[in-house]
């Protein structure tokens, strides 16, 4: 019983531990709470083979694996320290505080964190320890115990009396404060609650003039608007993606475990560094006063497997990132420029790291405000983020982007590159099958076997398909809207009954078929043939 309640004592302590500092983290930053903070170095030592593992079963949900995986070792290790506080109570209350050191050191070992990011959880394990010492002693405080004495040996009869039991002797006897216990145990968790409670709230509210400077945002008609989607460039084959991918839909491949929330009012972008003879400083208002273009932009992440669904197609608006470079006084290698890498800063800490003279080619590499109509979302870098058609997000598309310094691939590695991944990674050519889905059960007949081809900054100029091994297929393209953007095909199978494996393959406008060769997405993205295996009855 008792050993059941000091386990129930160690979960109360975890509880609070976490309630008062995410009270706490509302006066340094939400990032400063200890599973945010913990999490985050997590994914900061988690080897790329697990990283990918966690990104192709869990999809957008892994973040929210790895906080509930947190959560559950926190409780188990709460538990155990509970039972040990059983019998130990000082030493109970110091592995609290070694739990929450080790929240502490996480937190100011974030890429972007700092000292004040310790105090949340130092001062959580410091309430919580004293929680648990509080708790444990009422498990180990034994009631008062009535007896009366034996007769003196002068006749006379004792009076009665009361012996109070500290917990050094056996279990026999009456049996601990109950009564102290509950009162104690619930005060505790009501307490906490109501603490934990309150620091959600304040962590929200911090958050609104960002969400209020979101929703004011008004972006100005582009001076160089996309030209409209062709027509026939979306094939409206069932099953098939979409032409555009709505925001909603638009796949999220990060390590924030918090989405940043930035007020644009206070949004600042610093250009400086190597041959950065002009160093620029950017507000917000800034970059809407400018001129501003509109491009249609296909992205891929460098975590998408073969037939993966980590690559999608928007409409993007923003300023020429050349443009301020040029402002800024930097030139491309090719021109004399001393830096040959562009190290783009989030507010988070990221690091990514593209090259100068891909980004200064003369492509639509921007810095983009909106998305699909609108100002960009939270999820996806509000309010200004890097695209760079043709390259892999990793060494492009930094979001909740403030910083851009101008360096050398050889004086620095940006952030996945110290975790195994290649400095340049431009995007490989890859074709994918929407439909039929893998396993289906089309009818006999003609069956319409579509998906989307991708080579960015090159273009596809032909997709095949074969079925069972056999003679490759030309499909039939959808019409091509900008060599950026991926591009939709159909073949129209004439499907037999029995089980068939179909295969595609994409060629883009360099000449360059996609090998069959299966590769993982370590080190620069994977490559081979999406197949899929259908059963026609």
């Amino acid at each position: 019983m008792r050993g059941a309640l000091a386990a129930l004592s160690g979960l109360i302590t975890g509880f609070t531990a976490l309630a008062v500092a995410e009270l706490v983290s509302a006066a340094v930053r939400p990032e400063a709470s200890p599973v945010t903070a913990v999490g985050g170095a997590v994914i900061d030592l988690t080897p790329p083979a697990l990283k990918d593992f966690a990104v192709r079963n869990f999809g957008t949900n892994d973040k929210l694996v790895l906080q509930l995986g947190i959560l559950a070792l926190l409780a188990l290790f709460a538990m155990a320290v509970g039972v040990v506080a059983l019998r130990h109570r000082l030493a109970g209350s110091a592995a609290v505080l070694v739990f929450g050191a080790i929240g502490a050191v996480a937190a100011v070992s974030r890429p972007d964190g700092g000292l004040p990011d310790a105090v949340p959880s130092v001062v959580g394990a410091l309430v919580a320890g004293a929680v648990l010492y509080l708790l444990v002693t009422r498990l180990t405080l034994r009631t008062l115990r009535p007896y009366r004495a034996a007769t003196g040996t002068d006749g006379a009869t004792l009076q009665d009396t009361t012996v109070q039991d500290t917990g050094g002797g056996s279990d026999t006897g009456s049996g601990f404060d109950r009564r102290g216990f509950v009162i104690a145990a619930t005060a505790a968790v009501a307490a906490s609650a109501g603490a934990g409670v309150l620091g959600q709230r304040l962590n929200a509210s911090g958050a609104a003039g960002a969400v209020e400077s979101r929703a004011k945002t008004v972006l100005p008609p582009p001076s160089s608007p996309a030209r409209p989607v062709p027509a026939g460039a979306d094939l409206k084959v069932r099953g098939l993606s979409s032409f555009t991918t709505s925001n909603k839909d638009f796949y999220r491949v990060d390590t924030a475990l918090v989405v940043p929330k930035i007020d644009a009012a206070s949004w600042r972008l610093r250009i400086h560094g190597k041959g950065v003879t002009r160093p620029l400083t950017f507000s917000f208002d800034d970059l809407l006063r400018r001129e501003l273009i509109e491009r249609d932009i296909t992205l891929t992440c460098v975590s998408n497997e073969v037939g993966g669904p980590y690559v999608g197609n928007a409409r993007w608006i923003g300023v020429r990132l050349a443009d301020l470079l040029s402002e800024a006084g930097v030139r491309p290698p090719s021109k004399g420029g001393p830096a040959d890498q562009i190290v783009a800063r989030s507010v988070d800490g990221m690091t990514i790291g593209s090259p100068v003279e891909t980004v200064m080619d003369g492509r639509d590499a921007l810095l983009a405000l909106g998305m699909n109509g609108e100002p960009l979302p939270f999820d996806h870098g509000f309010p200004v983020r890097m695209i760079v058609p043709g390259l892999y997000g990793y060494v492009s598309a930094c979001k909740w982007l403030q910083d851009l310094e101008l360096t050398t691939f050889a004086d620095y590695d940006a952030y996945w590159v110290k975790r195994s991944w290649s400095r340049q990674a431009p995007i490989k050519t890859e074709s994918r099958i929407d439909t039929p889905r893998p396993f289906a059960s089309p009818k006999a007949g003609t069956v319409p076997i579509a998906g989307v081809a991708w080579a960015q900054h090159r273009g596809i100029a032909r997709v095949e398909v074969r079925v069972d091994g056999g003679p490759w297929h030309t499909a039939r393209l959808a019409a091509q809207d900008t060599k950026d953007t991926w591009r939709q095909w159909v073949w129209e199978w004439p499907a037999t009954s029995g089980n068939h494996t179909l295969e595609v393959r994409a060629t883009d406008q360099d000449g360059y078929t996609q090998t069959d060769q299966r590769v993982g997405t370590v080190p620069n993205g994977a490559t081979g043939w999406h197949s899929v295996v259908v059963a026609v009855p």
